[in-house]
């Protein structure tokens, strides 16, 4: 049999070939469309085919291909059809459905929003970077090497059987990053999840949200970090809001500062959050150390920066009256639903 016949013999099995459902028709598929069928086979014989019939056999085997997606695309078309059609004896459509639930945000996702949306007014860019971390990103470009005493600060969870990787305890990690890839000037804030090892209560956990900015130009001061922290505190928490710096230290940046809001002492919720002071404590901030902008690169003798960090679940906690933030990772939907009709 040449392979004239053979094409020919083909075009009456797929001819003959019947599908009677979805099962035969992928059989169908595979047999005559597919990546390994009987079509393809023999277009793969035209190097044995002379010269002056290789028009007639490329013209025979389109048709033969045809001829299979035809009837394929046909039968496949029947089929959906008649699975589109539905029966509706019995059924009442005017009887009313049941209703949907909507869903909403989570607390976390409205304030991270929040806070990204009012840095973003005034140039800040997001930047996001991997949550498991090496060593050097995430302590020692910060100013924090080996055996550094501030190490103390954050008890870290390595990887399995690993001393360089590990779940990054804050974001600034993605400061370092950016700082080793980018010139300057860098303005950006860096949402995103950390990991801390800690005992978990109704105030801490293991896991929590920060939002960390980084400002690097020259001639960058603490006046142009106080001025931005300001900006941020009275669109946050309100156009009179005050704060206070309070010294403080962190590795990675010196001088360094605790901010605070004035919340006041008028409410039984004020007095509670600020433990009767009227100060509520809600980032902490600084001017980079020079170490760290070395270390990542960048001359600090030509350049300056400012640096700040907010804790999500402590803001949260705050304009939500939650009191404990274990209920934030619980995904307890009684807890959620309260926040359904918020932004």
């Amino acid at each position: 049999m040449d392979i004239f016949d053979k094409i020919d013999q083909l075009a009456g099995e797929i001819d003959a070939f019947v599908i009677d459902g979805a099962e035969t028709m992928e059989q169908f598929r595979i047999k005559y469309l597919g990546s390994k069928s009987e079509i393809k086979d023999i277009f793969g014989e035209i190097k044995q085919v002379p010269n002056d019939q290789k028009k007639d056999f490329g013209l025979k085997v389109n048709a033969l291909k045809t001829q299979a997606e035809e009837k394929f695309d046909a039968v496949k078309e029947s089929i959906s059809a008649q699975s589109a059609k539905v029966s509706y004896a019995g059924v009442d459509l005017t009887a009313p459905t049941e209703s949907i639930s909507l869903g909403g945000r989570h607390p976390i996702s409205i304030v991270m929003n929040r806070i990204t949306d009012i840095f973003s007014r005034i140039g800040f860019v997001v930047a996001e970077e991997r949550e498991v971390e090496d060593d050097w990103h995430n302590f020692t470009a910060m100013n924090t090497p080996e055996n550094h005493p501030a190490r103390d600060m954050q008890d870290t969870f390595y990887i399995k059987d690993s001393t360089i990787n590990l779940l990054r305890t804050h974001t600034s990690s993605v400061q370092s990053r950016v700082m080793t890839s980018t010139k300057p000037p860098i303005r950006i804030i860096a949402p995103g999840r950390v990991y801390r090892n800690e005992t978990i209560s109704a105030r801490s956990h293991c896991q929590f949200h920060q939002v960390e900015g980084l400002y690097i130009d020259k001639k960058v001061s603490f006046a142009d970090m106080k001025q931005t922290l300001l900006y941020f505190a009275r669109e946050m928490y309100g156009a009179q809001t005050d704060i206070r710096l309070r010294p403080s230290f962190f590795p990675f940046t010196e001088p360094s500062a605790e901010m605070d809001v004035w919340l006041g002492t008028e409410t039984e919720s004020a007095r509670r959050l600020t433990k009767g002071t009227g100060w509520l404590e809600v980032l902490g901030c600084g001017m980079v150390d020079p170490n760290v902008l070395q270390n990542c690169g960048i001359d600090p003798y030509e350049y300056s920066g400012y640096a700040f960090g907010i804790g999500i679940e402590r803001s949260a906690m705050q304009m939500y009256n939650i009191n404990d933030i274990r209920l934030i990772f619980e995904n307890d939907v009684r807890f959620l639903k309260q926040f359904s009709s918020l932004i």
